[in-house]
């Protein structure tokens, strides 16, 4: 592994994205399942020690924004993301569809609130991007409103960047026939089938408008300060080492440090 692995995931500012053009089942960057399972207990102590040293440090705050299809693996990415860090200074905020009193606001203004304090790590399962995503392919409010929305959340990380917030975005790509696979198993175990709904095959049926939708919020929201990373997803075990890599290298470069603390010179406990 590199201190560079994750910039072949990374989607460079104005690029044209493809979906298409990536295998969701690909493994670039490590063997294979062995290699990955060999590495992963050392990223854990990588995010955790990175983790503490943010909390210390408190002048620093991390925004991971997690999206993907349906059964795209968000839930699995933050268990894995999570393991062992400490609860103190790591949070995850869930968007479902808005209230009557976030209705009645701008669409970023439930989104403000839930963004990280100085210390913190906070993971978005789904996010702000539902607003140009679900309302664009289901047509809930018209284009005029959700296509200028774009630079609306480029200005809004822009923001909080400003204010020392350092984001990354991860957009996990699986495949049709996966996401198939992975509906059926919910369906077939009794353990799992709360996580499925009667209305996920109605969006399933709008995977290429979901797709295309995807495709241009990536393109057009992927900046300098707040870069979007599209991994592979089919395999469970190479997404988790993949964004795992995205969050430990996103960390180092925060370089984030113990405070010195008082002068303890002469300091003698009895």
């Amino acid at each position: 592994m590199t201190s560079a692995d994750a910039d072949r995931w990374r989607i460079p500012p104005g690029t044209t994205v493809d979906l298409t053009a990536v295998d969701p089942r690909g493994i670039e960057g490590i063997a294979g399942k062995d290699e990955a399972a060999e590495a992963l207990p050392a990223l854990h102590d990588q995010l955790r020690g990175l983790q503490e040293r943010l909390w210390a440090d408190h002048r620093q705050s991390l925004l991971v924004v997690l999206q993907a299809i349906d059964a795209g693996g968000k839930d699995g990415t933050i268990k894995h993301l999570f393991h062992g860090l400490n609860p103190a200074g790591a949070r995850v905020a869930s968007f479902k569809a808005p209230n009557e009193d976030e209705l009645d606001h701008d669409f970023l203004w439930r989104i403000h609130q839930r963004t990280p304090a100085k210390g913190e790590v906070v993971v978005f399962n789904r996010s702000h991007y539902e607003d140009v995503l679900v309302v664009r392919v289901h047509q809930l409010v018209p284009e005029k409103v959700w296509r200028p929305r774009y630079e609306l959340i480029n200005q809004f990380e822009a923001n909080l960047t400003a204010a020392g917030t350092r984001i990354v975005k991860i957009f996990i790509h699986i495949s049709e026939d996966e996401q198939a696979r992975r509906f059926q198993a919910r369906i077939d175990d009794p353990t799992k089938r709360w996580k499925f709904r009667v209305g996920d095959l109605a969006d399933r049926k709008r995977w290429d408008d979901y797709q295309r939708a995807f495709e241009e919020a990536v393109a057009r929201t992927s900046t300098e300060q707040a870069p979007w990373y599209v991994v592979p997803g089919d395999r469970k075990w190479f997404r988790n080492w993949a964004a795992s890599r995205v969050l430990v290298e996103t960390l180092e470069a925060m370089d984030p440090q113990y405070p010195p603390g008082d002068d303890l010179k002469g300091v003698i406990i009895e």
